[in-house]
């Protein structure tokens, strides 16, 4: 469970973590998951989520131009941008993704979904190797395969949840393709290619975490860990959805205490 009461399967600024980014890494967390927040919780109007949105993206404004934010979170943010030397084009993005999620339920093909990837997921990664002090394009490309990866195992295990807030982010062609309809993701009933689909899916995701996976190699010390561990945690939730992929129509994948072993355990056997 998150600080801010949200369920993650993958850690978020564990103890693996040097201390002195502890602090950047949940404000950077807190940022996002509010701002995430304000585009699908709670009963506010369209109009009313896109407004509170846009008051994000000015309070990065007011950063960028070097001005004080009206709020505590983006003062505190402004401080840990500052002293960090992070860049701003990532939380432009996040915030694009989010204001998408106001206005768009599905996604055509598999190219709209990650164009979305690269807003919502891959941004949080520069940012955390902004924060290592790591510029090399190598481990950027590594870290876009895992942040994008991640997202897609989010939208495979998160489907019942997505699905009841009017949303599907699986390819609408693929779909198609293998004879699913809206109604077959509502739990009471699938179809024989299901499994067919949903296995190709996972094997997407797959092949990008491993596409990544050496990123966590080429990090030192506790950072390369966390990686380790964060890749550790994707390959375990797809073993879960592979094993049952009609499961997660009916209730999401979670991982518990038993799972967290396992992955610490892989994490430190690839040193």
């Amino acid at each position: 469970m998150s600080a801010a009461g949200h369920y993650e399967n993958f850690p978020v600024a564990s103890r693996l973590l040097p201390a002195r980014l502890r602090v950047p890494v949940l404000l950077i967390y807190r940022f996002a998951r509010s701002a995430d927040d304000l585009a699908d919780e709670g009963d506010m109007t369209a109009q009313e989520r896109l407004a509170a949105l846009r008051e994000y993206e000015f309070e990065v404004d007011r950063i960028a131009a070097g001005a004080e934010p009206h709020t505590p979170l983006f003062r505190d943010l402004a401080a840990a941008i500052e002293r960090h030397r992070l860049p701003l084009e990532p939380f432009y993005s996040l915030l694009s993704a989010f204001r998408q999620d106001v206005s768009q339920t599905t996604y055509a093909d598999f190219g709209a979904v990650m164009d979305y990837c690269r807003r919502s997921a891959n941004p949080v990664g520069r940012l955390m190797l902004a924060l290592f002090g790591d510029d090399d394009p190598r481990h950027q490309g590594y870290s876009d395969a895992i942040c994008t990866s991640l997202q897609l195992i989010n939208f495979l295990q998160d489907i019942a949840v997505d699905l009841a807030k009017g949303r599907i982010y699986l390819p609408q062609d693929e779909l198609r393709r293998h004879g699913i309809l809206r109604q077959h993701l509502r739990g009471d009933f699938t179809t024989p290619l299901w499994e067919t689909f949903m296995r190709g899916q996972i094997e997407r995701a797959r092949r990008l975490l491993q596409a990544g996976a050496p990123l966590g190699l080429a990090l030192p010390g506790r950072t390369g860990l966390e990686v380790r561990m964060i890749v550790a945690g994707g390959e375990r939730v797809l073993r879960k959805l592979y094993a049952a992929p009609a499961a997660v129509l009916k209730a999401p994948v979670r991982l518990g205490a038993w799972d967290g072993v396992v992955m610490l355990w892989r994490a430190l056997a690839r040193r």
